[in-house]
């Protein structure tokens, strides 16, 4: 282990439930009996102690309000004593409930952290604002931007970022079918076994995500029409699907690693967070991610392994041509393309599939995990791979 990561924050096993498409598999269950399962086989599969888990830190974009991770936590059991505290950045919520848990381990805020992100798009709540005549007006989303910089959605911020850095419609589509022969590819494998935990749905229980399409192909991808603008490059085809789904990982510190009997972890080494302007929100995860390689003095060429949430392939691409990422590093086994987006949980399903990618990579390797998010804010967050 390096003198660098030796008190660093570990991440040493990940969960995730199968991801679904909003409104099918898992349409009936709501958001803290998706996380509550994650967690609970969190605690069973390391052997924690419930009583030495200092905080539920859980990302969530569209529930209830409320807080989602005390739910949770209590509906998976843990201790009356276990707090929990709910981390809303849209997107970004899951990948910066990571990295806030990492931050508390820093500062000696406790041992031990479940930490991750849920999202329930098929139960979330219809939101309404009450007029001055009493009466209630139903809105479809929460405004991210104010008037005078423009407030676009993302399907419009998504053509304009595939615009402005020539990313054409056939290496969009080109991209969004390798997110799916990937993804195939890793289920195949069983790449994906490891890290899913089944969910009981109103369908019986729920076992594998079903987003990736055989049936797709270049063919098919080129017969969807624009979505977003007449004349535009982002189509249905080259955009992720909305997905209900949960992921969580244990933050935990060197000590408390070891007497857990895990041999080796992600070491947290550094989060960057920045804002950009709200209609080009697509390159906000390349943005930090600059700045974060910058203060690391880690060359992009350095990473082993990357992942990045595939909102839209215009912006993944847009950001890998930003980065100078290689595209082999990135989603190697697929991505929300293929997988679907589950809003608050999507980053932390990323740093999900960064543990499991990491089994295979020898210790010092470095781990990109990135996100864009709503309002013109990217996050991006560093590890290394370490022996214990």
């Amino acid at each position: 282990m390096s003198v660098r990561s030796a008190e660093a924050p570990l991440l040493v096993l990940g969960r995730r439930t199968p991801l679904a498409r909003a409104g099918t598999l898992l349409d009936g269950v709501p958001v803290q009996r998706l996380l509550a399962p994650v967690l609970r086989s969190l605690v069973a599969d390391t052997g924690l102690d419930p009583e030495q888990v200092a905080d539920v830190v859980v990302g969530n974009a569209v529930g209830a309000g409320g807080n989602l991770a005390r739910l949770a936590a209590l509906e998976a059991g843990l201790p009356l004593s276990v707090p929990g505290l709910t981390v809303d950045r849209q997107c970004g919520s899951g990948l910066d409930a990571v990295v806030l848990a990492c931050r508390l381990a820093q500062a000696g805020a406790g041992r031990a952290f479940l930490v991750g992100g849920a999202e329930s798009i098929s139960t979330a709540p219809l939101r309404g604002r009450r007029r001055q005549d009493g009466e209630v007006e139903f809105y479809r989303r929460a405004q991210f931007a104010p008037e005078h910089l423009g407030d676009p959605d993302m399907g419009e911020a998504a053509e304009t970022v595939a615009r402005e850095h020539g990313i054409g419609r056939e290496r969009q589509d080109a991209y969004a079918l390798r997110s799916h022969q990937r993804a195939l590819a890793a289920v195949e494998a069983g790449s994906f076994t490891d890290e899913l935990v089944p969910v009981a749905g109103a369908r019986g229980h729920v076992r594998a995500d079903n987003g990736p399409r055989r049936t797709l192909s270049a063919r098919l991808l080129a017969r969807f029409p624009p979505v977003f603008e007449a004349g535009g490059t982002v189509t249905a085809g080259n955009s992720c699907g909305d997905a209900d789904g949960a992921a969580a990982v244990l933050v935990t510190d060197l000590t408390t690693a070891r007497e857990l009997g895990r041999s080796e972890g992600l070491a947290f080494r550094g989060a960057a967070t920045v804002g950009v302007d709200p209609a080009r929100l697509g390159i906000g995860a390349a943005m930090a991610a600059q700045q974060l390689l910058a203060e690391q003095g880690v060359a992009v060429d350095q990473l082993a392994a990357a992942e990045f949430n595939e909102a839209f392939a215009g912006q993944v691409l847009a950001c890998t041509d930003l980065l100078g990422l290689d595209e082999a590093v990135l989603n190697a086994e697929g991505g929300a393309l293929a997988l679907g987006h589950a809003y608050g949980a999507s980053g932390a399903v990323s740093v999900v599939r960064l543990l499991a990618r990491s089994r295979a990579l020898p210790a010092g390797s470095l781990l990109l995990a990135m996100i864009s998010s709503a309002g013109g804010i990217g996050t991006a967050v560093l590890f290394e791979k370490v022996a214990l």
